[in-house]
């Protein structure tokens, strides 16, 4: 006859090797499930029925780390608690690292709970669990709470893969939006400065970043006319890369039809707010040049002012409106028109020119420009441009905070 001992004892070895393969069982459901990219609400819920019917937890909360704040991603049993109270627990418990019993905790909320399973990552908490109305105990006590830091861990390793895979995909995008929207930069760009007799024509580009807002051009009208324009868009990468490319052909492609300054102007400026909805705008300063009249007509549509030097004079120009995509309709529109002696040098910048790191004010301001341009306004447009970017770093220390954009033009 078997004595009752040795058949217990087989029992309790029966019973423990059942238990090792659900375990096992529960953890390949598991892993499966995290090897098909099964969307997280379906993990977690696989996670909450393996505690409420396999290891009979009755109350359940799991919170994981994000910007130093404990979001509770799982909860069910007893009275739910706010998010603030359960994400203050930590500061009780934030030096344990491995499954403590809360039993006669002096916290009320945590002494409502039996277990305290944390989850680590190189001395960094990633989450942790509070386990309630749990009635193992005995030899099997330690092996649960060692399998519930282990499934834990392992929906936490998921969930930081995954974390990590969708910064990657969107880091990959963003790169190749950037690179996207550089391509599009350059072929708006002009690759050959203009260079004629009666008009000389200089520029130079910096963007802050590898791609930036600003926009020059310049091109012939008709046999007496030119037209140019600087500009800088709101915002960076491809939107702002493609609002610049429509920009571009309405701007050419009104200037072949309309002689008036200010109609084209209104009539950019309702293109903008259609393409936007008001969410981007534009600054810009437009002009056109009549070499046989040598007539100028100008707007500046809330843009750093272009600065004529004529005759040892340096004037801004800054008659026009405010910038454009930022109102259905202009509050107002004002059109410049001056007489042109020969000689004369413009000189358009963007604001990345005068905007700085860590700028001295006294070093450089809109007055220094205009010292700078009567002092140098006889040089050639490609020498001027340097002359101002060796200057710019000489007077100031800090970096530019945004594109710089330099067009020079020199009108016989």
């Amino acid at each position: 006859m078997q004595n009752n001992t040795t058949g217990s004892g087989e029992e309790e070895l029966i019973r423990l090797l059942l238990k090792r393969q659900s375990e096992l069982n529960s953890l390949l459901e598991i892993t499966r499930a995290i090897n098909k990219n099964t969307a997280t609400p379906v993990l977690i819920q696989m996670l909450e029925v393996i505690m409420r019917n396999y290891l009979q937890v009755g109350k359940f909360r799991f919170l994981i780390e994000k910007d130093n704040f404990y979001s509770c991603i799982s909860k069910y049993g007893g009275a739910i608690e706010s998010p603030a109270v359960l994400n203050g627990t930590w500061t009780h418990l934030s030096k344990i690292k491995s499954p403590e019993p809360l039993s006669g905790h002096p916290d009320t909320i945590l002494a409502g709970y039996d277990y305290f399973i944390p989850i680590y990552h190189k001395n960094s908490a990633l989450a942790f669990a509070l386990i309630g109305d749990f009635k193992t105990s005995g030899d099997m006590l330690s092996n649960d709470l060692t399998f519930i830091q282990t499934l834990i861990n392992v929906i936490v390793v998921a969930l930081e893969n995954k974390k990590l895979f969708r910064e990657r995909i969107q880091a990959e995008r963003f790169k190749r939006e950037m690179e996207l929207a550089v391509e599009v930069q350059n072929m708006l760009v002009p690759l050959k400065i203009h260079k004629e007799p009666g008009v000389e024509v200089g520029s130079k580009y910096l963007p802050h970043q590898n791609i930036g807002g600003d926009y020059f051009d310049f091109f012939r009208l008709n046999e007496n006319e030119f037209m140019w324009c600087i500009a800088d868009v709101s915002g960076k990468g491809i939107s702002a890369a493609l609002l610049m490319a429509n920009f571009q052909a309405s701007l050419q492609g009104l200037a072949a039809i309309e002689d008036d300054l200010t109609t084209i102007v209104e009539r950019l400026n309702r293109i903008v707010i259609n393409n936007t909805k008001g969410e981007r705008f534009i600054t810009l300063f437009l002009a056109r040049f009549n070499q046989k009249t040598r007539k100028l007509n100008y707007i500046n549509a809330g843009h750093n002012p272009t600065i004529l030097y004529s005759e040892g004079e340096a004037i801004p120009l800054k008659l026009g409106t405010t910038m454009i995509g930022a109102f259905d309709e202009l509050p107002f529109l004002n059109e410049g028109e001056l007489d042109i002696e020969p000689n004369s040098m413009f000189f358009n910048y963007t604001d990345g020119l005068m905007d700085h790191e860590l700028q001295n004010y006294k070093a450089w301001s809109e007055e220094k420009l205009l010292e700078f341009v009567i002092t140098n306004g006889e040089m050639k447009p490609d020498d001027f441009n340097d002359a101002m970017m060796n200057h710019i770093n000489t007077v100031i220390k800090g970096k530019p905070i945004d594109d710089i954009t330099l067009l020079t033009l020199r009108i016989s």
